[in-house]
């Protein structure tokens, strides 16, 4: 899957903007806060439906107006697509392919991207929601009716837990056992499919880390879920509902449910030592580079449609020389590569391509391969 053309309106710095892509290598140069990474965030809304730098949607839309737009052409085999969204402030946001309406999660369907940025050192080193983040979104790229599923997840339980404050205050919570029963069923799946990923990513991860870090470096990944803590057997589902049984007076008193997807976490270990503890700055980069590495890895051999879109943003300038040329090797055989760089002489020789320069919201300039 490749890019061919991208189409911005009020989107960040940029009023308007329009980029061409080729296949291979492509660069994004320019200054620090320019708007080089604007350009490749859009792509990768495109893919999750959200940005990797914010939480909500309002700071992606230009300072002083209502919506933004993203369109985008992508070549995937024979096919070409049209994608469009449209992001409002204060209504829903819309989306169409091909110029027929759809839902947005379906724009998700059609552009194939893995994005790294200097953000997911937060992958090791950060709290268990960026991992939980991770799986979630690769999990959808993968499946998309898993979206479903998530979603279905997130609603029981914002309703379980409204619940739960209200038999904290004192109130009645006569249907909380129906919303356990919607938590059970939804939990149960994302837990089993968030089990079954990890076992089919890590060893792509693992070969990738060990190119980057050395072939003596082993990384390992393992589920850490809440409901397994006191060692019981049986079903997924039987699990979790013994899990929120035995936890039902806790949860009461605290008005909050403790157990379940949203408090799991991923166990990334490098020489039977956990990253996130143990990991050195170097070590970190190369375990972040290897969890999006080995996605793209998983991607490819998952999806009809081919490569994703593989994006580098901004992450030549952390490396080292051995891990920049390691990080080509591994990059230069897929389909299409976006990259930033605030510097081109940060890029080895080996993704050298088509340069497009970027000042202050505006595109001055392509230079061909």
């Amino acid at each position: 899957m490749r890019i061919l053309r991208l189409n911005l309106t009020d989107w960040r710095n940029y009023r308007t903007a329009e980029i061409t892509f080729e296949p291979g290598a492509n660069v994004l140069a320019g200054s620090n806060g320019q708007g080089k990474t604007n350009l490749v965030e859009a792509i990768g809304y495109l893919t999750t439906l959200s940005s990797h730098r914010v939480a909500g949607d309002a700071a992606l839309i230009r300072a002083g107006e209502d919506s933004a737009v993203i369109r985008a052409v992508v070549v995937a085999g024979e096919r070409e697509v049209l994608a469009e969204v449209l992001l409002n402030r204060s209504a829903p946001n819309r989306a169409q392919v091909n110029r027929s309406p759809v839902r947005p999660r379906e724009i998700t369907r059609n552009v194939s991207s893995v994005l790294f940025a200097p953000e997911d050192l937060a992958l090791v080193r950060g709290e268990p929601s960026s991992r939980r983040r991770f799986l979630d979104e690769l999990l959808v790229q993968r499946t998309p009716r898993l979206a479903g599923v998530v979603a279905d997840y997130d609603k029981a339980l914002k309703q379980r837990n409204g619940l739960l404050r209200i038999a904290r205050g004192g109130g009645d919570f006569g249907t909380l056992d129906i919303w356990d029963e919607r938590l059970i069923a939804t939990g149960s799946e994302l837990l089993d499919a968030r089990t079954e990923l990890v076992e089919a990513l890590e060893p792509f991860v693992a070969e990738q880390y060990a190119v980057l870090a050395g072939e003596d470096q082993l990384l390992t990944m393992a589920p850490i879920r809440s409901i397994d803590t006191d060692g019981g057997e049986g079903t997924t589902a039987e699990r979790f509902a013994a899990a929120l049984a035995a936890g039902r007076r806790r949860e009461l008193e605290r008005g909050i449910t403790l157990v379940g997807p949203h408090r799991d976490d991923l166990g990334i270990a490098i020489n039977a030592l956990p990253a996130r503890s143990h990991a050195s700055h170097g070590e970190s980069w190369s375990t972040a580079l290897a969890l999006r590495l080995g996605s793209v890895e998983l991607l490819r051999t998952s999806l009809p449609t081919g490569d994703p879109i593989v994006i580098l943003d901004d992450v030549f300038a952390e490396l080292d020389a051995r891990r920049r040329i390691r990080l080509a090797g591994q990059v230069g055989r897929y389909e299409q590569v976006l990259i930033t760089a605030a510097v081109e002489g940060d890029i080895p020789d080996e993704l050298a391509g088509r340069v497009t320069h970027i000042r202050a919201g505006e595109i001055v300039g392509e230079v061909p391969a």
